[in-house]
């Protein structure tokens, strides 16, 4: 069965939206390195429709970052959307997920292949960790107060207990933190 996992960039204070804007010089080697692994090993990405709108205004032509340029721009990206329609991703490899979220990654998760990736999706993430579909979810936390900005959990959440499946930290004082649902 293939694994389902999710990567968010997080301040101290819990913000994971738009991590440029508190990232700041805290992206390391060490962090380089085990996004370099994870995307090596993803081959397909689950996508919301706020993060496929931005992402696909910006890497289909970005001059920065080329590796994970040539990675987002090939990889098959599913995006989960309400609004959006099939003629409008024309982004390349893009498709809409037709029918119930959940569902199709239970079939994407049947399926032979490789690491999904949940990227550029903040409600994506929280109902696939909350649904029992999300294998593991990584907090990057660098060490910034970001002082504003969506949290990837809310106050009516339910409570779910993780398990901490390995931390590390990297040369510039970020916690890499792995977690799974606990059973």
């Amino acid at each position: 069965m293939r694994k389902v996992m999710a990567g968010l960039f997080h301040s101290v204070d819990g913000v994971v939206e738009a991590p440029y804007k508190f990232q700041f010089d805290r992206f390391d080697d060490d962090l380089g390195a085990m996004l370099t692994t994870i995307q090596a090993e993803t081959d397909l990405v689950l996508m919301g429709r706020v993060g496929w709108s931005e992402w696909a205004g910006y890497w289909p032509t970005a001059s920065q970052d080329g590796d994970f340029a040539d990675f987002i721009n090939t990889v098959p990206k599913h995006v989960a959307s309400s609004t959006l329609t099939q003629a409008d991703l024309t982004w390349s490899n893009s498709h809409l997920i037709d029918g119930d979220l959940l569902e199709h990654v239970r079939r994407l998760k049947a399926a032979p292949g490789g690491t999904i990736a949940a990227m550029g999706g903040i409600s994506l993430v929280r109902q696939l960790l909350f649904a029992g579909l999300m294998d593991e979810l990584t907090l990057i936390t660098h060490p910034v107060v970001a002082g504003e900005g969506r949290h990837l959990f809310e106050p009516d959440d339910p409570t779910t207990r993780l398990d901490l499946v390995r931390s590390v930290v990297t040369a510039k004082g970020n916690v890499v933190s792995t977690y799974r649902k606990a059973d």
